[in-house]
């Protein structure tokens, strides 16, 4: 019988993160030249303390017109979807779509004080489709 998949299968363990006193514009600078949809704020002892999307830095530069002196920690999201190297794909994939997210942070441990060790996004759940 063929053990199931989990997250550690299909995770992107280089996540690309900024700490939370990083200026908006060099987060919007990474995101372009790396041509990612996301980082991950990381205090400074490399805890997870939340993330930025492209889609908040569009809603802030919507209704924001100071924010260019704003950073990480005045815009993160602090609420992180996490999970763990070893909780199973099908239920990574059920928090994907229950809470129409398109990554989901993977942690050491979930609670406070967790360190980053990957990322799952959808574009990884595709491309291991495709074989």
């Amino acid at each position: 019988m063929a053990k199931e998949p989990i997250v550690r299968d299909l995770m992107h363990p280089n996540v690309v993160t900024c700490m939370r006193d990083t200026l908006i514009p060099e987060i919007a600078r990474r995101m372009t030249e790396l041509d990612i949809s996301a980082l991950a704020v990381v205090d400074s002892e490399g805890y997870l303390a939340g993330v930025i999307s492209r889609t908040d830095l569009v809603t802030l530069r919507a209704h924001e017109e100071y924010w260019h002196g704003l950073r990480a920690e005045h815009v993160m999201v602090k609420d992180v979807l996490c999970v763990t190297p070893d909780t199973l794909l099908v239920d990574a994939l059920k928090l994907l779509l229950t809470r129409k997210v398109h990554r989901l942070f993977v942690v050491d441990h979930i609670g406070q004080h967790s360190k980053l060790v990957g990322v799952l996004s959808i574009t990884d759940v595709v491309r291991d489709m495709a074989g």
